[in-house]
């Protein structure tokens, strides 16, 4: 599972699933996803993260979660970061290595342009 982040605020994490690709919408905290299981975008505690499955946030169990641990996303906005050295990694990236876009989860349908969803290593070579 690739994660977005790191955001630090309150100690957690917030699981992104490849959210952060090309054409992909980046969900915000709390919000359900437009799949059939209905998955709700959720932070979680740091402490978690060993167990979690994004499965099991869905807009049937999140609202007891919410009631239980409160807001873990209350505090996001109490620190502030500078993206600047993020973007120059990107663009290191790209540059001297080729990195494109990450790969979208195995549950999307294969997007035009996309690259392999398989390590470069297990890829079928074509000649």
């Amino acid at each position: 599972m690739r994660t977005g982040g790191p955001f630090r605020a309150c100690d957690l994490r917030f699981y992104l699933f490849n959210q952060n690709a090309r054409d992909r919408t980046i969900a915000s905290a709390y919000s359900a996803r437009p799949r059939a299981w209905a998955p709700v975008s959720t932070p979680v505690h740091w402490d978690e993260l060993p167990d979690v499955e994004p499965r099991d946030f869905t807009v049937r169990s999140v609202p007891e979660r919410f009631e239980r641990l409160g807001d873990l996303w209350a505090g996001i906005d109490d620190t502030h970061h500078d993206l600047s050295p993020l973007l120059q990694w990107w663009e290191r990236d790209v540059a001297e290595h080729g990195l494109a876009d990450l790969p979208y989860p195995p549950d999307h349908p294969k997007m035009a342009g996309e690259p392999r969803r398989v390590q470069p290593s297990r890829a079928k070579k074509t000649t």
